[in-house]
């Protein structure tokens, strides 16, 4: 007894000294229709409790729930409960900053895309340059790349810099340019191009790799920009229900930016990030190894790497020339031989390789680098991927599931698309194109995402694409090259277990089971019983991540 009272005087010496140190308590939460992936299966229960940020045990109907008057108890009023939603390729610190630059998002036209700059730049005066993110010349009336001329008229004095929705391109106005010394006789890069005019005037159009050259004019964040931004980014992640993301493509400043966040437990949400190559220190920081915070909220053991550009903007490799533009097979920002050491010398350090291809000729590429890399660097095990796999040769597609490489790739990329993909690349190509059924079908697996800010990072936009195939107009009304939908199941899994078996996480995250992370999402609409037209419509109630609720309605 004496013993027991010196104990309980030293538990409450240790909470008076540290008033971080805090009891584990138990939670429940009850009354909810819960959803779950076991042995491929749907599983249901109707409650779940969980201590610190572990889950204890997952209740069905006929099971008692526990009594203790210890236990925090929360009603969930009949609403639906999931597995936290993981995003297997978005870009956090470009989202954070997408809150907080021009929106161009949806812009009808380029003069409204000026107009919507105009606008933001009246209410931040206090910024030297104005950036903005989001036009889309496909959506646009004129179907054309805009120029820096209509910018030039609002903005005679300071630079602005406008990313294309998919990041792809760029759109400056003359101040820009003049500030990063581009003129007529500036060469376009490799791996890029400058656009310019009947007269050989760059029009302030800049492509994939030549886009450098304006960025390379704005000073970076510092990291403490960097980790106010992020912390911004992913308290917003946090509202759509997503528990976790893998970050596609950051660089060693970004990198130490989430150690510290993670080492202040000033993370809402779960990153796994990936490392861009080639960026600077690259080399460096691969040979320093691996991260993994004691608590997994920040991990970082993969590389991405970029092989082509984006389809939208003529970027992606093909093999055959564009259907729409003769003489043009879009760009591959390395050479093969560049490629090949970027993928050996990361293999060969044990990281996860994650290779952005877009065209089938990207593809066929990252598959062959793959194949030859994987067998000298029998790294097999480390789940290769590729990022987006997009438009694939028919026979590179049971590929994927005999390497072992998962596609990581963005539904709603289709749905924005389809206006204009086949235009793109033809009848015959199309069919490699956006192809998740055929890749099931041959055993892949299939990672998702959005690959936000290019598209919304809400989860449910993407599980609506998945299974229906349409936009939220209800279009095209069977759904776009209906043979490739996926099943419920099939999307609800890509989203969650297959997510995070993308990221070597499957035994922590991506499903609700005894002894597993407490990440999970409350909604208020039922994804498995609504309408499948109206998927893209449900809203979050609550997020709790590693037992903690990051995000209440």
């Amino acid at each position: 007894m004496k013993t027991l009272s010196y104990a309980i005087k030293a538990v409450l010496l240790l909470a008076a000294i540290s008033p971080t140190i805090v009891l584990a308590k138990t939670t429940l939460i009850k009354n909810i229709q819960g959803y779950t992936i076991t042995n491929n299966a749907l599983e249901r229960f109707t409650a779940i409790t969980f201590t610190d940020d572990k889950i204890d045990q997952l209740y069905t109907g006929a099971d008692p729930l526990p009594t203790s008057k210890n236990i925090n108890i929360i009603d969930g009023q009949g609403k639906t409960l999931l597995p936290g939603l993981i995003d297997s390729h978005g870009h956090i610190l470009n989202y954070g900053l997408s809150l907080l630059r021009a929106d161009l998002v949806n812009s009808i036209s380029e003069q409204d895309a000026v107009n919507r700059t105009f606008s933001y730049a009246k209410s931040n005066t206090e910024l030297t340059w104005i950036q903005g993110r989001g036009w889309n010349q496909t959506q646009w009336p004129s179907n054309t790349f805009p120029s820096a001329k209509s910018l030039d008229v609002l903005f005679p004095n300071q630079p602005v810099w406008l990313k294309r929705i998919d990041g792809h391109a760029g759109w400056a106005n003359s101040k820009a340019m003049a500030i990063a010394g581009i003129n007529k006789a500036t060469l376009s890069p490799e791996g890029g191009e400058i656009i310019k005019d009947e007269n050989g005037l760059p029009t302030g159009v800049f492509i994939d790799n030549a886009m450098a050259l304006i960025d390379n004019s704005i000073a970076p964040l510092s990291i403490k920009q960097q980790k106010q931004v992020l912390i911004k980014a992913m308290d917003s992640l946090a509202s759509y229900g997503l528990t976790s993301v893998h970050d596609a493509g950051i660089d060693t400043d970004n990198l130490n930016a989430f150690k510290e966040l993670s080492q202040e437990n000033a993370m809402s949400i779960r990153v796994n990030a990936m490392l861009y190559l080639p960026s600077a220190n690259w080399q460096e920081t691969l040979t320093k190894g691996q991260f993994r915070s004691k608590d997994d909220m920040f991990t970082f053991n993969s590389v991405k790497i970029q092989a082509d550009g984006a389809l939208g903007s003529r970027g992606a490799a093909l093999i055959e020339d564009y259907s729409d533009h003769s003489g043009h097979k879009g760009l591959l920002l390395n050479t093969p031989k560049e490629f090949q050491q970027l993928v050996n010398t990361s293999m060969k350090l044990g990281f996860q390789v994650n290779s952005h291809a877009i065209g089938d000729n990207a593809n066929k590429l990252v598959l062959d680098t793959y194949e030859a890399q994987i067998k000298a660097t029998d790294t097999k095990a480390l789940r290769h991927r590729v990022e987006h796999a997009q438009v694939l040769r028919l026979e590179d597609i049971p590929r994927f599931s005999e390497l072992g490489v998962i596609a990581a790739m963005q539904a709603t990329h289709a749905t924005s698309d389809k206006n204009m993909a086949q235009d793109r690349i033809g009848p015959s190509r199309i069919l490699g194109a956006y192809a998740w059924r055929k890749l099931l079908a041959a055993n892949a697996i299939i990672a998702a995402g959005s690959d936000f800010p290019v598209e919304s990072p809400n989860p449910f936009y993407g599980l609506h694409a998945s299974i229906t195939r349409q936009d939220h107009s209800n279009s095209p009304k069977d759904g776009w090259f209906a043979d490739e939908k996926m099943t419920p199941l099939e999307a609800f899994r890509s989203f969650t277990l297959d997510a995070a078996y993308a990221g070597h996480q499957e035994q922590i995250i991506g499903s609700l089971a005894t002894g597993k992370k407490a990440d999970f999402v409350l909604l208020e609409q039922n994804l498995f019983t609504m309408p499948e037209q109206d998927i893209w419509k449900i809203t979050v109630n609550k997020t709790w991540v590693n037992g903690k609720l990051v995000y209440k309605k």
